[in-house]
């Protein structure tokens, strides 16, 4: 069954008291493009994160949001580096004695000696942070992808239904333009007998010929059944396939060129008005799959 590339998901799960929630939405696009807002102690791990996403979605511009809560975010990313630490103090107070100062050394000068804090190493609170969030992730994905479908069933619905009237109107067109080859055929000879005045002079194997080539053109049978043939891939699509969208879109431009090589071989003005029925159509479902994985 189809999905629609618009919906939200939210996802919330908690690991050894570190708790993760992930929002995704999602709208159109042409391509899968994802747009991740992360914590800073996730930020590393972009790359991995959008991959986590591609291997479930196929298609829309996805925007994710997370937040983390718990022991780890309320670690700073940063530790004391003690043994600098100490070395500064140490050689902050020997300033002191050679200018003869009599101000303490405090804090706030240490503070000015960045070398005095190095990076926390990761350990298993970093784990739990991770786990909770993929955890998180994939509900989000879940909630994401069930709206998606529920959105998809309703579109589908919709594409099913209008194909179904076009299918309608190509079997009018086809018995109109069945019915037009003998009325034509008569038409030609009697424009011939007018113009001539004189049966016996028509050439009949001529005349067999023009009525044959003229049938020809008038005729769309062969147009008609590639036309039920594109309606029939394009509602098993909707049933059948996922991440349908491309090829849905593939059928329609078909279809528009099926319209158009009718039209101009029909000369008819029931057929032509049916014809821009037809494509009026293809025109609101060509609008309608730009929003279908």
């Amino acid at each position: 069954m189809i999905q629609s590339m618009t919906g939200y998901g939210r996802g919330e799960a908690s690991v050894d008291s570190v708790n993760a929630t992930v929002e995704l939405r999602s709208v159109n696009s042409r391509f899968l493009e994802v747009s991740a807002r992360l914590p800073r102690s996730l930020s590393l791990r972009e790359n991995e994160i959008r991959e986590l996403v591609r291997s479930k979605i196929l298609r829309g511009k996805i925007t994710l949001s997370v937040n983390v809560q718990g022991d780890v975010s309320a670690k700073a990313p940063l530790a004391v580096n003690k043994e600098t630490a100490r070395a500064y103090y140490t050689l902050l107070r020997e300033l002191r004695a050679v200018v003869k100062s009599k101000e303490t050394v405090k804090l706030e000068h240490l503070l000015k000696f960045s070398e005095i804090f190095e990076s926390r190493e990761s350990g298993e609170s970093d784990a739990a942070e991770w786990n909770a969030f993929t955890k998180a992730l994939a509900l989000a994905i879940d909630n994401l992808r069930t709206m998606r479908e529920k959105e998809g069933r309703e579109l589908a619905n919709d594409l099913a239904a209008r194909i179904n009237g076009i299918q309608k109107k190509i079997d009018v067109i086809e018995k109109l333009s069945k019915e037009r080859i003998p009325e034509e055929r008569t038409r030609l000879q009697e424009r011939i007998a007018a113009l001539l005045g004189d049966n016996a002079a028509i050439n009949a194997e001529r005349l067999e010929l023009e009525i044959a080539l003229l049938a020809d053109k008038l005729d769309v049978t062969e147009e008609c059944v590639r036309f039920r043939s594109h309606n029939k891939f394009f509602l098993e699509a909707l049933e059948k396939e996922d991440g349908a969208g491309r090829k849905l879109n593939f059928l329609i431009q078909e279809m528009n060129r099926e319209a158009n090589t009718i039209g101009s071989k029909s000369n008819d003005t029931t057929i032509a008005h049916s014809v821009v029925a037809i494509k009026e159509e293809l025109e609101k479902i060509r609008e309608q799959i730009q929003n279908i994985e």
